[in-house]
């Protein structure tokens, strides 16, 4: 059984510490042994399979979704978004490949949507649920998409890094028109069917997911990204098993395109880790793919060292310290 070290523990306590409604799960995938630990305020408790938000972790699940459709033929990395969004007009827009590896110059989002993200995060911090539905100014529809798009034009080369969910949400409408199903039942079809993961899926349910807290310990519900343009940028919902599923899958090459997600197309940040299809890659020969992710009141993480046949996922319905947590999940790997 993987044991975690005493570093880990420690941190495991300080994240659980006063947050009398938090289920943090640790789980580990080494040499093929699959283990879960569950924790609460006081200690460990059994593993009930929760539901939680990933947040940007989708993108790896869009960019997987992506590669499958680049090895059948029916998408390029070259494509220009234009392809797939009609009437855009002459000019230049970014190629699929930009927008995968965060180098379009587009950032987080275009500056007409950052309102909407201000007002989720007050609500959050706040505890204002509003029934979970995303402000009005983050729904995104073909004619906004292009508007968007029209005003943030951008030159024919390769920005710099710049992490964003904008590039994203273009990938995932792009990926929908190709599969003539539309990015959601895409998406839920290739989590099932192709990956094997019984209990994920795209948005939330009610009546399956945990409800998120804020650090008063007040429930502020969950996040709804239908029909907004940050959907396939954050919006599954998943366990630890299938998030082992998953890590396992990826960590093997189980399918024959996952490889392509993770070849270097770029340098991501200044510490000179590298930039897959969505992946962020780091260690020797860029072995260690990663990505985290954050809601309103979620934490994710899953690291994979495909050399080492490790895997570790975290999932937490507060949010946590994540440069934290990522610092010593490394560590861990590095010890074994």
């Amino acid at each position: 059984m993987q044991q975690l070290s005493t570093a880990f523990q420690s941190l495991i306590k300080e994240f659980c510490k006063g947050k009398t409604n938090i289920k943090l799960t640790i789980a580990t995938l080494a040499d093929g042994e699959k283990n879960i630990h569950v924790f609460g305020e006081t200690g460990e408790e059994p593993n009930k399979n929760y539901l939680y938000e990933i947040g940007s972790i989708t993108k790896t699940f869009t960019a997987s979704l992506l590669a499958k459709y680049i090895h059948e033929g029916k998408m390029s990395l070259d494509d220009s978004i234009s392809k797939y969004i009609e009437g855009l007009g002459e000019g230049y827009y970014p190629t699929l490949k930009r927008l995968a590896t965060h180098t379009a110059g587009y950032g987080y989002l275009p500056a007409s949507l950052w309102d909407g993200i201000r007002m989720l995060l007050l609500s959050s911090f706040s505890g204002s649920r509003n029934g979970g539905v995303l402000p009005e100014c983050l729904q995104i529809n073909t004619d906004k998409m292009k508007t968007l798009l029209l005003e943030n034009k951008k030159e024919n080369k390769d920005y710099p890094w710049a992490y964003g969910n904008f590039s994203f949400g273009l990938l995932g409408y792009a990926i929908g028109q190709v599969s003539g199903k539309g990015y959601y039942d895409a998406m839920n079809e290739f989590l099932t069917h192709e990956l094997e993961m019984p209990n994920s899926y795209t948005g939330i349910n009610p009546s399956k997911n945990l409800p998120g807290f804020n650090k008063k310990n007040k429930n502020i519900g969950n996040w709804n990204f239908e029909k907004t343009i940050t959907a396939s940028a954050g919006d599954i919902s998943s366990t630890a098993e299938d998030m082992l599923i998953y890590a396992q899958k990826h960590m093997n090459e189980e399918l024959p395109y996952l490889g392509l997600t993770h070849q270097r197309y770029a340098t991501a940040v200044k510490d000179k880790s590298c930039s897959g299809l969505a992946w962020i890659m780091t260690g020797e020969n860029n072995q260690v793919i990663c990505h985290n992710g954050g809601t309103g009141a979620f934490d994710s993480l899953l690291i994979i060292d495909k050399q080492k046949k490790l895997a570790y996922v975290v999932l937490s319905n507060y949010l946590i310290n994540p440069n934290k947590l990522f610092t010593t999940v490394l560590d861990e790997i590095k010890r074994l």
